[in-house]
């Protein structure tokens, strides 16, 4: 999503977050949820639990997940809350999450919930992707609406859109194992060598594509659906557009490191992470939120969306992440921005 800020992020929870001597245990918690959300997060549990204390770590997913595992024998987190359930399985099977039912889970969407008794992870909203297309700036270029994700590939298209980096993003890594199953191994890295075609260059930040799209830098942006009805909302000349092979998708997630010294009170976290509470508060950020009857009409949210999301395969996507990135380093970042 956003770039870097590790040191931002944990002093933020430290200054804001403290609530004078009431604040007994101190959780450091690890996101890659967007940085002007984390302190309405905190703000909230804390009406609840002011004697908890959060101190944020906050990067892209790619980033996050690396830390993760390269802290796997000296764990610093506590709990990880909202990094994508792709993120949290290949976790999972490195022996890194402390398996726990939340209080209330069985009111939780099925899909949102890690299949293990008790579950290793629980979801909290999830984001679909698709293509945010500023129409004043492609009239002026002539360019017509793509209605697939192989009409991207066109010719005219050239230099035209804007993508995430899989490597950093999570909306970068969902387009990539999406088409992977869509079209097939073979399929997908063809349809990826003509795609990077047109790129003009790979964002580390999963939203950043659809908001260069709403300010004009570039026509087409490939994002998620919920930030470009946000961007047309605020008075963006964009349409967000449903491939019609079908959208990828992936959970924002929630879990409990093992090892943890603060057990209890992540714990209390994670009960509280999927209270109808925080599902409301999710659904300002995403339509789509994992406890049912909570999410209210977005404006703008495209229709048919939800329909266009295909079955994904989370487990085979959790299991050969490493290999699809660095198949795609090799392939084409040669065209990603530099990183800050």
């Amino acid at each position: 999503m956003n770039k870097p800020t590790f040191l931002l992020g944990a002093l933020a929870g430290g200054l804001l977050l403290t609530s004078g001597a009431a604040a007994q245990t101190s959780l450091t918690v690890y996101t890659a949820v967007e940085a002007e959300d984390l302190k309405r997060y905190a703000e909230t549990f804390n009406k609840d639990h002011p004697d908890i204390q959060i101190n944020w770590v906050r990067d892209s997913t790619g980033v996050i997940t690396a830390k993760l595992l390269a802290e796997k024998n000296n764990p610093q987190a506590d709990v990880v809350w909202g990094l994508a359930a792709t993120s949290l399985l290949l976790l999972k099977t490195e022996g890194m999450l402390e398996p726990y039912a939340p209080k209330g889970v069985d009111m939780l969407d099925k899909k949102f919930v890690d299949k293990g008794n008790p579950p290793a992870w629980v979801g909290m909203d999830a984001w679909v992707a698709s293509i945010c297309f500023n129409t004043v700036e492609a009239a002026k270029l002539g360019l017509k609406a793509p209605g697939s994700w192989k009409d991207l590939t066109r010719p005219e298209y050239k230099g035209h859109v804007i993508m995430p980096n899989p490597n950093s993003s999570g909306t970068g890594f969902l387009d990539v194992s999406s088409w992977l199953q869509m079209f097939g191994e073979e399929g997908g890295w063809t349809y990826m060598d003509a795609l990077h075609e047109n790129i003009a260059r790979y964002t580390h930040s999963g939203s950043a594509p659809c908001k260069l799209a709403a300010s004009g830098e570039i026509p087409i942006g490939v994002s998620f659906a919920f930030r470009g009805a946000k961007s047309k909302a605020a008075g963006a000349p964009i349409d967000i557009i449903v491939p019609s092979e079908g959208v990828g998708w992936d959970m924002e997630a929630s879990a409990i490191i093992a090892g943890t010294a603060h057990l209890e009170a992540a714990k209390t976290l994670l009960d509280w992470s999927i209270t109808r509470t925080a599902n409301e508060m999710y659904n300002t950020g995403y339509a789509v939120v994992a406890m049912p009857g909570v999410a209210k009409p977005v404006q703008h949210f495209p229709e048919g969306l939800l329909e266009a999301m295909i079955e994904n395969d989370f487990e085979w996507a959790a299991n050969n992440r490493k290999r699809i990135l660095e198949e795609w380093q090799k392939r084409y970042d040669s065209k990603s921005e530099p990183k800050s």
